[in-house]
């Protein structure tokens, strides 16, 4: 499955118009609407999302996602697999009318969606860029914790949890928690496929009037650092080209900054910039001036290698390609046999390679968007010889 998830300025206006490409062309298509609580969706399309997929044209299929029914989903799940416990507490279930979706459902409800999705090209409005790399960073984070707090080697004892209880004294989870790390473990890694494929994108749009590129290079390194493949940026509702030629001189030099401002922008890109144009027209129109025209999407390769310098320097680096990552921004920490990197409000924890983890950090440098971490071999640790 291609999945494109658009986020930004005017994300509702271009998910949908690339969905209408996508689907123009003969691919099936669905648009999600994963974070429209004013339903600009809606009005595009002049159609009422739920849920449950509809037809909205040929081979595009609509919906939106509901974090409260996620949220309910969820909670009478724990209540079935807690019923035996609740019961000898004497605890009143929660019905599912007077349940109300807490802070982070939306999270939930989008990872859901994008596991469960069904389609040649699914296009998703998406949230914020900063609550969108949250989102696809959770079942990261949500594995590692739950790694940390039920192992996979426990549950080889369940076998033993009576003959330990009894013998030993040893406290073992009843049957229910390992069922449930068992499913949650297995959403999780269905999340992370969609996350993690190479097929899957992000498309960030920017106001062509107001790009505020220091917010776009936080989002770029945001998404660099959890491996996030940006495919293009879109500049929504650029004026008209030929307003620079306007008899209007306000209009003119209006027009004209913002070209400059434009060109700068797509100089310091290592993707497409598209641009769609004022006055805004209909959606088939908006897909015409993004993709039909100019530099098609294409992903940036940003790798992650480890550079041998033993033989000159006594030293391992560690080269982390991190696009507008800005030093005054940078935290980073050694934890064991990880690297604790934060941009900002961005924050992941590493697995150091294994060599890595033999050594003791020296120092780090950020240049040029590629993050350097030096290594030097901790000679009690190393192999000798």
């Amino acid at each position: 499955m291609r999945t494109i998830l658009v986020s930004g300025d005017g994300a509702e206006l271009v998910a949908a118009a690339t969905a209408l490409h996508h689907a123009g062309r003969g691919r099936r298509t669905h648009l999600l609407a994963a974070d429209d609580p004013h339903r600009a969706v809606d009005a595009l399309l002049g159609v009422r999302l739920t849920a449950e997929p509809a037809r909205y044209a040929d081979a595009l299929t609509v919906s939106r996602t509901d974090p409260q029914a996620a949220f309910q989903g969820a909670v009478h799940g724990i209540q079935d697999a807690l019923g035996p416990a609740l019961d000898l507490l004497g605890a009143t279930p929660l019905e599912r009318e007077e349940l109300t979706a807490l802070p982070g459902t939306a999270q939930l409800a989008l990872l859901g969606a994008l596991r469960r999705a069904e389609a040649a090209v699914l296009v998703v409005a998406a949230p914020r860029p900063a609550e969108l790399i949250a989102a696809l960073a959770l079942p990261e984070q949500l594995d590692r914790h739950l790694a940390r707090l039920l192992p996979e080697q426990r549950q080889a004892a369940r076998a033993l949890r009576p003959l330990l209880a009894a013998v030993a004294g040893v406290p073992m989870p009843a049957d229910w928690l390992f069922e449930a790390r068992t499913r949650a473990a297995a959403a999780l890694a269905g999340a992370r496929a969609v996350i993690e494929a190479p097929t899957t994108t992000v498309r960030l749009v920017v106001d062509a009037a107001a790009p505020r590129p220091q917010e776009l290079r936080r989002a770029r390194a945001g998404l660099a650092l959890h491996r996030l493949r940006l495919d293009a940026v879109v500049a929504h509702r650029a004026l008209p080209a030929a307003a620079v030629d306007s008899a209007d001189p306000w209009l003119a030099n209006r027009a004209a900054r913002e070209r400059d401002e434009l060109a700068a922008l797509a100089e310091e890109l290592d993707v497409p910039l598209l641009i769609s144009r004022q006055p805004e027209p209909a959606l088939e129109a908006v897909a015409a001036q993004l993709y039909d025209e100019g530099a098609a999407p294409a992903v940036a390769e940003h790798p992650w290698w480890v550079e041998d310098r033993l033989a000159e320097d006594g030293l391992l680096v560690w080269h982390l390609t991190l696009p507008g990552a800005d030093r005054t921004e940078l935290d980073l920490v050694r934890r064991g046999d990880e690297l604790v990197l934060g941009l900002g409000d961005h924050r992941r924890i590493l697995t150091l390679p294994s060599a890595l983890r033999r050594c003791t950090v020296s120092g780090a440098a950020l240049t040029d968007g590629v993050l350097s971490v030096r290594f030097a071999p901790d000679h009690d640790l190393w192999p000798r010889g």
